[in-house]
């Protein structure tokens, strides 16, 4: 039995031999929890009590596939910055298309991603969920529910029988942060970075929690409201007068779009190269969710290895536009348990609808009639891959099986820690909803 499998049994055998002790201790935990900066604006972001435990084989392969995936997007950007032609193939507006086009002001092309994956650890088989290249988020949830886990009797089993070490998120990304800075023409020796989202939007403790990180480093660092940014005389500026050096981007490329005349300061100081900025509009070609019919695309095979291409066919499920031009909408309702509905762009769950095979035959029609041609995609369902856990603090305190969809941190180009979602039967996970995050650790061996 591999060590990650043996984690697990510990866990498990605890609970069930010590139910109420691990019951009051879940309690415990969500009782912290609720007092943290997880339960913000109304939304408490929900855990289990079994972290998800992976060995170093299972690290390796995580390396694997992200060294792969990012060659191949490398390829793809590559392509559509030399080809009019392949540009045609991606949804974007002659706005938005001219601001992919500026040169990234590092070396490199995606600064920052995260790689959703429907994951079998048994063995080893995946499938893409989605690909986050803008915004990626979530780190601080690992941080403070690794924190609340020292409730729970099992765990505190699992740490007398087993090294567990956890993934560094935070000072690990200044870091990467920095190195891209120091490849930037115009770089200073001690630069002032801001944090720019739309505030509203914005996980305000996972920016405190790296701006913290950043000071740590010397840097001074400050959060910004995006569309408080003012450009003048060749440098931008906060509300307050003080000249940015560098920008971590937070705000996603569909807000800056949808809010494009607020926040042409920072739009023109990006143009003009006034200002570092990690990550480059670059990274919308891989964040849109269109990217996963690109990569099917003939034209995307013309580019890549077989092995490259091989890999896209195996792991990248088929997604197409609900629209005449790529299926009927006959085929669409004849073969509803292979579909699933998602919008073009979007984040954090939002417009996406449940797979085809959650629907009454009449549903589904009327589902599908009324988005048919109105800008959403119907993507291959990929087989959820689950995992028995238990909920005493939100759910029932039973056994259920749970989707394991763990998300591979990416720190330009390397990988560098996991978000672990999790959601109870085989659903789609809705994020502040049926959503379940459980903290990572990578087990080192036995003590």
């Amino acid at each position: 039995m591999r060590l990650q499998d043996q984690v697990y049994e510990v866990y498990k055998n605890n609970i069930n031999a010590n139910m109420e002790e691990n019951r009051k201790g879940a309690l415990l935990m969500k009782e912290a929890l609720e007092k943290s900066p997880l339960n913000h604006n109304g939304v408490m972001e929900k855990t289990l009590q079994i972290p998800k435990v992976f060995d170093e084989k299972t690290v390796e392969q995580f390396e694997a596939i992200t060294e792969t995936t990012i060659r191949i997007f490398d390829k793809v950007i590559e392509e559509y910055r030399n080809n009019p032609e392949y540009r045609g193939l991606f949804p974007f507006s002659k706005e938005l298309e001219e601001l992919i086009l500026l040169p990234p002001a590092y070396d490199g092309n995606l600064a920052i991603a995260r790689l959703d994956l429907f994951y079998d650890k048994d063995s080893g088989d995946f499938r893409f969920c989605e690909i986050n290249t803008d915004g990626t988020a979530a780190m601080y949830r690992d941080l403070e529910m690794r924190k609340a886990l020292g409730f729970i009797p099992a765990h505190k089993a699992v740490e007398e029988a087993f090294e567990l070490e956890p993934f560094e998120l935070f000072d690990s990304w200044v870091q990467t942060f920095l190195s891209l800075y120091g490849t930037y023409g115009k770089k200073k020796e001690n630069p002032f970075v801001v944090m720019a989202d739309f505030l509203e939007n914005a996980t305000i403790k996972e920016f405190e929690e790296f701006e913290r990180s950043f000071k740590k480093a010397g840097i001074d660092c400050e959060i910004c409201d995006i569309r408080t940014l003012k450009y003048t005389d060749g440098a931008l500026y906060t509300a307050q007068g003080k000249k940015i050096d560098a920008i971590y981007r937070r705000a996603v490329t569909a807000d800056i779009m949808a809010h494009f005349e607020e926040v042409e300061d920072f739009v023109n100081a990006v143009r003009d190269d006034a200002v570092f900025i990690a990550g480059a509009f670059v990274t919308q070609i891989i964040h849109n969710k269109w990217i996963f019919h690109v990569l099917r695309h003939d034209m995307t095979k013309a580019i890549l290895t077989k092995e490259e291409f091989d890999f896209v066919e195996k792991h990248i499920p088929l997604t197409l536009e609900l629209t005449p031009e790529y299926i009927s909408l006959e085929e669409v309702r004849s073969t509803k348990d292979r579909w699933i509905i998602k919008p073009m762009d979007a984040y954090a769950s939002k417009g996406i609808y449940a797979a085809g095979k959650d629907y009454s035959q009449e549903d589904w029609d009327k589902l599908t009639g009324d988005l048919y041609g109105t800008g959403y995609l119907c993507q291959e369902y990929c087989r959820q891959y689950m995992t028995d856990n238990i909920d005493f603090a939100w759910g029932d305190g039973e056994w259920h099986p749970y989707i394991n969809m763990p998300g591979l941190y990416v720190y330009n180009r390397k990988f560098a820690g996991v978000l672990m979602r999790m959601a109870c039967e085989e659903n789609i996970i809705v994020a502040h909803d049926n959503e379940r995050t459980v903290p990572v650790f990578v087990v080192k061996g036995k003590k």
